[in-house]
């Protein structure tokens, strides 16, 4: 039994003095280890667009967000974030502080969010309406592949109706 346990860890010791080899196994465990803790807690990253204050300019942001089993609870997590607004402190919010998200639904393809009425006003930092429902638009569509349509509504009327449908038309169309 001693033999065996001998020639086992020569041959252990043989194979990981080679230095490619042991960069190798290292790498192939801490990608098994990265698998694991991805598997057990459930995340994915989501990106989320903002616009700096100072100049109007594109920042993204990438967040972690826990996975469920329903397509519309991470959707409405996604908008939930999204309406918290920006992490860093040059960015604009899309919609002033306190919208919420009244309710979600997503059905066939196509989410429907009803946001409460503080969604209608301007921010204090500028920017346009519309801008930021389309920017909220643009990155449900990114973020969801499986979405087909987004049409949005403040407190239960719906909300530039026309504008987004002729940008679903459009994207259709090609």
């Amino acid at each position: 039994m001693n033999v065996i346990i001998k020639d086992a860890l020569a041959g252990v010791i043989a194979f990981f003095r080679n230095k490619s080899r042991r960069r190798l196994v290292f790498m192939g465990l801490l990608g098994l280890f990265a698998l694991g803790e991805f598997l057990v807690a459930g995340l994915v990253r989501r990106t989320f667009v903002f616009y700096s204050i100072t100049n109007g300019a594109v920042i993204v942001e990438d967040r972690m967000l826990r996975r469920s089993s329903s397509r519309e609870i991470d959707i409405g997590r996604y908008v939930e974030e999204a309406l918290l607004g920006p992490v860093s402190q040059d960015s604009a919010p899309l919609f002033p502080r306190g919208t919420k998200l009244r309710s979600l639904l997503y059905r066939d393809g196509v989410v429907y969010a009803d946001l409460s009425e503080s969604a209608a006003l301007p921010l204090p930092e500028g920017g346009e309406i519309f801008g930021s429902f389309h920017t909220l638009y643009a990155g449900i569509r990114r973020n969801f592949s499986f979405v087909k349509d987004v049409r949005f509504f403040i407190t239960g009327k719906a909300a530039y109706f026309e504008e987004f449908n002729r940008i679903f038309t459009v994207e259709n169309e090609k």
